[in-house]
């Protein structure tokens, strides 16, 4: 897919997100790899209204090449697709449910959230929370590459979710399964639940094996 064709994916996805509700002012941001590099929504945009022209284009070092500067948060990009050598693109939202799940205070967290749902397990798996750093903090790179090599979804605390995938609109479709699931674990907070057991996991992770 050449680069035209991808600044027109990115803007339609983030379109879609923004008027949905998964995104709301100038927050949130986007990437794609190419062939020569990536390419990813500019800091201080809002996706409901991206142009083409200024849709960052970077070399594979993460110069920029052409198009307005980067999103302030690219470094977290560039931590997933180090660690994820299938990736093809990247989310970062800062979308409510999810938000407010990263806000809570988690015994373990190395999955904060329980396997509700079968699309939650084949989307994401495991959900690890990354702790909080001030945003713009490089540090969060490396804490990033460090969970990242476990696992292609991750929460980052008092923030939101990264999630890449082995293409845009796979990435876009976990980020919303997390949002989605998020949003039932909530709704169900104080109830009594019934996640799936390790062995239907399990029977679902043979079946659906992600590709990520």
């Amino acid at each position: 897919m050449n680069n035209s064709k991808i600044k027109d994916q990115i803007i339609e996805m983030a379109s879609s997100l923004y008027h949905r509700g998964y995104s709301f002012g100038s927050s949130g941001n986007i990437s794609v790899k190419t062939e020569t590099g990536f390419i990813m929504t500019p800091t201080g945009s809002s996706m409901a209204d991206l142009k083409p022209s200024e849709l960052s284009v970077l070399d594979s070092q993460g110069n920029l090449l052409s198009g307005h500067e980067p999103t302030k948060e690219s470094f977290l990009h560039m931590a997933m697709y180090e660690q994820r050598s299938r990736a093809k693109a990247v989310v970062h939202l800062h979308c409510s449910h999810s938000s407010a799940v990263s806000c809570m205070h988690h015994g373990c967290t190395e999955n904060v959230l329980p396997p509700l749902t079968a699309y939650y397990v084949m989307r994401i798996g495991i959900l690890p929370l990354i702790p909080y750093f001030a945003p713009g903090d490089i540090n969060l790179a490396q804490a990033v590459k460090e969970k990242a090599s476990k696992s292609h979804a991750l929460l980052l605390a008092n923030h939101g979710p990264v999630v890449a995938g082995t293409s845009l609109k796979d990435a876009v479709y976990a980020t919303e399964e997390l949002e989605e699931t998020a949003k039932l674990y909530l709704m169900l907070k104080n109830m009594e639940t019934q996640p799936l057991t390790p062995e239907a996991i399990s029977e679902l992770n043979k079946k659906y094996p992600k590709k990520i």
